[in-house]
């Protein structure tokens, strides 16, 4: 006598907290947007005059491979915010999946390739263009390795990936605030430390800066998610 297979029921949903109740989502978000207001409009002219960045005398390259990484990485950022708000990927899933498509092909990925270049062309230094290409590498590696365990239907693991990911995705504004302060702390020692060379302290300012911007969020994150598995034993 063959026995009947009951059908498999998928355990209850839990509903998540109401957006309200996650506090850092609208500071994330006004930072986002603010971040952007502010970087975004000198490169809507396409003038090289106007950037931020100083572009290297010479390269034809540089300034569209800028634009290509400023471009796409306000795409990361913004459809990425949507990624890791829980509320917004539990009620609408189907969102959530196209704008993930979009986080990784139109934001992550063209915008990593275009800070490869970036990167390796910064007028600021060989300490900071180790750490802008290091950065761009672990920024496409850690979005293609998230995109992939989502693919394999790892999703935990892929949640886990994609925070690293939108981690990085955000370190461009964590640059600012390390700016002014290794500005403000070496300063003061341009004519004993640097021997009055004002290059030497501008590398030195963009190095620490570039290498923090990212190395420390991605550290805390890190300990964030370390937390999370032990209370979940």
């Amino acid at each position: 006598m063959t026995a009947v297979a009951e059908p498999r029921t998928q355990p209850p949903v839990r509903p998540g907290r109401a957006w309200w109740r996650r506090p850092w989502i609208i500071p994330m978000g006004a930072v986002v947007i603010a971040f952007l207001v502010y970087s975004i409009p000198p490169y809507l002219g396409l003038d090289p005059a106007l950037s931020r960045v100083p572009v290297p005398e010479g390269s034809s390259i540089y300034y569209p491979a800028l634009l290509a990484h400023i471009g796409f990485g306000a795409v990361a950022m913004v459809s990425g915010f949507c990624q890791v708000w829980p509320w917004f990927r539990k009620r609408y899933r189907a969102a959530h999946r196209v704008l993930g498509r979009v986080y990784v092909f139109a934001g992550v990925l063209p915008s990593a390739t275009a800070g490869l270049i970036v990167g390796a062309m910064s007028p600021f230094g060989p300490v900071g263009r180790v750490s802008l290409v290091l950065l761009a590498s672990i920024w496409f590696g850690s979005t293609i390795t998230g995109y992939v365990k989502a693919r394999r239907r790892s999703f935990a693991e892929h949640r886990v990936w994609m925070i690293r990911s939108y981690t990085l995705t955000l370190s461009t504004i964590t640059n600012r605030i390390w700016g002014p302060v290794a500005s403000i702390v070496l300063t003061p020692h341009l004519d004993t430390m640097f021997g009055g060379s004002e290059i030497a302290l501008l590398y030195s300012v963009a190095g620490i800066t570039n290498w923090l911007g990212w190395v420390v969020p991605l550290l805390a994150v890190e300990l964030w998610l370390q937390r999370k598995r032990v209370r979940a034993r």
